[in-house]
Formats: structure tokens, sequence, C-alpha cells
């Protein structure tokens, strides 16, 4: 039970507002991602008996101070929804579509209330104290006893009740409605402007459904906005990439064909002097980069999260992450990237061994830290602006000190281990050696300068997977259900050949232009794509948000940054490790003198 809004980004539990409350609040156990999230999950007032309709139930009666009033005055104006569950189903309200109103359509939650705004007046805020709740419910006596629980309805109503001389709390009688009448939306509203008493009651309609409860959470899966534009623009960008991938690589392996040809040909001491093209760097080609620490870290890194991803889309493909299993998403994600640390520490070891490096300690733990680090570092920071606010988002110090039990007693020694066996390896021995003196680079054109090439590859990445990146925004900004994990995984098969071909093929021309400077700018090329997803993310939040709050701009950007380093390491990792493939490759079929 807990309160959120899109505009502030900050959940609160539901028993923080003065509303009607048991006398002894029992608390669920939740798993590490519910209570990253905020969620709370306790016992309330209302009473529902299986297929007993009910009208008219008192709750409780309150009479509200003015700092009460106040508090509810800035949830409303702040947009927040309730939200319930009954046997672990969410609480949802009917909205219908104008174009298609035979269509049933979903959203979870209701809101707290609503607001009037005046031109020349004061604003007016109007409180939701009667909620119908409509509970449907499905019978199979072939296959089981009873009813099985499928829907959960809310209708939300505000109704300023009134009733004859003194309040009777053991046997209330109220004048706008009763056990035979039931409340309309015709019924004056409830105003929470003044302080004063406000009466909490409740309806409870069972209605049956041919709904089996295997596909009851189908309401939510299905009613995202307009799900043939999210359709149709997946395989449109499936057919363009498709189409490019294959274009680029005829081109690619006809020119490559046609170089490796004519370099193994017998050549005159004349022709070989004259010689030109990416055989010319061959002494230099494999020459270790600037800062080899940070590369191999960050490859090491990179393979962790791409582990974590494909085991985590096997998962999910499997049915094992359900909406159902709330927080399991989160709590699978924690789990699979600490248990992957064990091929970040051998990939980055054997990279840094290959460089020619020698400090294997330093090596395994800026692999162990650095990113791991630096996300815990943001995290923390906006847990105490977060926490600051009272909001049940703030993450508690056992919670804290549970994750840094994941990261310094599994992530960390898993590393280690990863590495210890990475530098035990043999050195990976590339097909040629590079020479002592560097080879001085001619002159490059504008088009293959650094920041231009890198820019440039990181377009087509992106550009294959912002339709998806819209959805998964949506759905973690805007509170809405993402569930089209099928769809997900080919978006990031589609991202991983888009990575690997424009890194190669920007490589490519790298070398015929006789600069042998490729280990970075193959990361950089296709990690640049980092860089366009943060740029989005800024016209998201300009265009489709109403964060006025700035603890909720702090969350969105901070996390944004987050996103977009992980998308940074993971996007450059598949293009270092496709160029690296490549360059070996086409040495190795050449003759070298």
């Amino acid at each position: 039970n807990k309160l959120t809004s899109v505009k502030t980004q900050l959940p609160y539990e539901y028993y923080s507002l003065p509303v009607c409350k048991p006398q002894r609040i029992v608390d669920v156990a939740e798993n590490l991602g519910e209570v990253l999230a905020g969620d709370k999950i306790e016992n309330s007032l209302y009473e529902l008996h299986m297929k007993r309709d009910e009208y008219c139930k008192v709750l409780c009666r309150k009479v509200y101070k003015k700092e009460e009033v106040e508090l509810f005055q800035k949830r409303i104006s702040d947009d927040y929804r309730v939200h319930w569950i009954i046997d672990n189903l969410p609480s949802a309200i009917r909205v219908f579509d104008v174009n298609i109103p035979e269509v049933e359509h979903f959203e979870s939650g209701f809101p707290l209330g609503i607001t009037v705004y005046g031109k020349d007046v004061k604003d007016m805020y109007y409180l939701y104290n009667h909620i119908r709740f409509t509970i449907r419910y499905h019978e199979n006596p072939s296959h089981f006893d009873g009813a099985r629980v499928v829907g959960f309805l809310v209708e939300p109503f505000t109704v300023k009740h009134e009733y004859k001389g003194e309040w009777d709390g053991n046997n209330p009688k109220l004048t706008t409605c009763n056990s035979e009448k039931k409340v309309e939306h015709t019924l004056p509203a409830q105003p929470i402007n003044e302080p004063g008493e406000v009466i909490w009651t409740y309806d409870v309609t069972w209605e049956s459904s041919e709904v089996p409860w295997a596909s009851r959470w189908d309401v939510f899966l299905k009613s995202g906005e307009d799900d043939q534009i999210h359709w149709f623009s997946i395989i449109n960008s499936l057919m363009i990439v498709m189409f490019l991938t294959g274009m680029v690589a005829m081109i690619m392996m006809r020119a490559l064909n046609k170089d490796i040809a004519r370099y193994n040909e017998e050549q005159t001491a004349e022709e070989t002097q004259e010689e030109t093209g990416w055989k010319l760097v061959h002494g230099d080609v494999f020459r270790p980069p600037a800062f080899p620490i940070l590369l191999s870290v960050f490859c090491g890194t990179g393979v962790q999260i791409a582990a974590m991803l494909m085991t985590l889309m096997v998962f999910a493909l499997l049915g094992f992450l359900s909406p159902a299993h709330r927080g399991g998403l989160m709590t699978a994600m924690l789990l699979l990237f600490v248990f992957m640390g064990y091929p970040a520490g051998y990939v980055s070891a054997r990279l840094y061994k290959m460089f020619g490096r020698k400090d294997w300690k330093r090596n395994t733990f800026m692999t162990a830290m650095l990113y791991p680090g630096t996300v815990f570092g943001c995290f923390f920071v906006v847990n105490l602006f977060v926490w600051h606010q009272g909001s049940s988002g703030a993450v508690p110090f056992g919670t804290m000190f549970a994750l840094l039990v994941l990261w310094f007693g599994i992530s960390f020694p898993l590393s280690s281990i990863g590495a210890y066996t990475g530098f035990n390896k043999e050195t990976i021995a590339n097909p040629t050696r590079y020479n002592h003196i560097p080879r001085q680079i001619p002159p490059q054109p504008v088009y293959m300068n650094t920041c231009v090439s890198t820019l440039v590859g990181g377009i087509l990445p992106f550009g294959a997977v912002f339709i998806e990146v819209f959805f998964i925004m949506s759905s973690i900004w805007l509170h809405q259900v993402y569930y089209v994990f099928g769809f997900l995984c080919l978006v990031l098969l589609i991202l991983v050949a888009t990575c690997a071909e424009i890194t190669i093929v920007m490589c490519y021309f790298q070398l015929c232009s006789e600069d042998y400077h490729w280990w970075w700018r193959s990361f950089l090329t296709s990690g640049s794509s980092a860089l366009y997803l943060y740029l989005y993310s800024i016209m998201y939040f300009v265009t489709k948000l109403d964060m006025t709050k700035f603890t909720a701009g702090l969350i969105y950007f901070v996390y944004m940054f987050l996103v977009s380093v992980s998308f940074f390491l993971l996007t450059g990792t598949i293009g270092f490790f496709a160029c690296f493939w490549f360059v070996r490759k086409i040495y190795s079929e050449i003759k070298i003198d």
C-alpha cells in the first residue's frame, strides 16, 4: 500500500496520511526489490466478504486539523495516486478511449483527490473519500472448488456525507447513502480546504468473470497506449537494421577480399615501398593503448553487464519475472550482477596481461570497485535527499548494509577469483608484433577525426533502439507496466549487431588511413550512443514529464546518468570485442615479411 506520483517520483506509505487505520498495523515481509522501490504491504480496515455485495459501509469519521488538511492538499496537488492490492492483484480504474468505447482500458491505482484551479479565486481541493470496490471472480467447479479473484477495480467518489443528530460511531446512519441507496457522482463533493470532518465510506460489488486466474494480469499488460505503433516501430527498426547489416557486410567482404588478395601477391621492392593502406601499420596495430588499465576495467565491467542482461532475458522469456512477483525484476538484476563478478575479473585480467602490464592487484581492485562504487555513491547521495523528504523510497540502513554485503561479500571475491584465473592463463598472442619505435601517423581528414568519427558511430546503435527506450522510460517514470520481454530481447540482438557492425566499419576506414590508435576508438565509437541516450533523456524530461520539485529532477537526472554510463560500458564493450576480432582476423590473413 503506497502513494506514488509521476511529478515527484517520491513514494510514500499510505498511512503517512491521516486516513482510517487499524489499531494494529501488520507489515508483510518484502524482498529486496520491493524495499528499493518503496513498496509497503500492510493491513487495512476494509472488510470484504466473498460474493457479498455491500453498500455505503462506514469506515471511520475523521476530524482534521489545519496541518492535516494542508498535507492532503499537498499530496493532491502533486497528483498522488493510491495503490492497494487484493490477493496480490493491484487496484485499477477504468479509462475509456473515445475512439474505441467498447474496449476496456485500465490504469493502476486511483487518484487521491482532485484540484479545481481558479483564475481569480482560491484553488479548491476535493478528497475521494468514498471508494467502490468491484471484485471480479472466476469459478470453474470442474477444476477447483470455490472462486478465485481475477480483477480488482476501484471507482473513487468525492461525497460530503451528512447525518442527522449526533454522530454515533457504533451505529452510524448517513442521509447521503445507505445499504439500499448507492453513492452517485451527482452528490455534493467533499472539500478539503478548511479544518473539519470527513466521513470515509465504501461499497463492495462482486462480478463473475470468464477470465481464468492465469490471465488476470492481462488487463494491465494489454492496456498500454499506442500498441500498434510500438509493434510496427520494432518491426520497422528490425527490417532497416537487417538491410543495413547485409549491405555493409557485403561491401566489407568485397573490399577486404580484394585488399588481402592484393597484399598477398608477390610484389617487387619498388611496389613494396609504394604500399598503402591498412597493411602498412601491421607493426603498430597491436601497440598497447594509453591508459590500458582503464580500458581493461571498462571492458570487464561491460562483460559483467552484458552477462547479467543475457541471463535476465532468459529468465524473463521463461516467465520467471512475472509482474505478479513485485520487486522480482530488481532483485534478479542485483543478484545476477553480483554473481557476474567472475567474468568481469577474468576478462579484465586477460586484457590487462595482453597489454603487457603486471600490476594485477590494482587491476582487480579497480574492476571490482570502479563501476559499483560509482553507482553506490550516486545512489547513496540521492537516498539522502529522498530520506530528507520522508519518503518510503528511502532505503533503510539494514538494506544498505545488505547491498554492501552483496558487493564486498560476493561480487568482490568473485571478481578477484576471476582475475586470478585470467592472469594465470597464457598471454593472448596477437598475429603481429609491434615495433619499438612508433610509426608516424599522417594527417587525417576531418571526417576521420576522433570526435567526429565516434559521434557519427553512435547514431546507428541508438537509432536502432530509441523507440524501445521510449517505452522503457515510460514504464519507469510514468509508472506503466512493461512486459514485452520478447521484443526487448530482439532489440538487444539488434543493438549487438549494430554496435559490432558500425565499429568494424569505422575501424577499417581508420586503419586504411594509417591510423593505428584503434583500441580506444573502437570502444568509444559504439559507446558514444550513450551520449545520445542521455540527450534523449533530457528531451524526454522536457516534453513528457511534469517534474517541478528539485528532488524529483535530481532523482531523474542522476539515475539516467547511471543508465547512460551502463549503456556506454555495454555498447563500448560490444564494439571493442567486435573490432578486436576483426583486426586479429585481417592481420592473420596477410603475409608479413
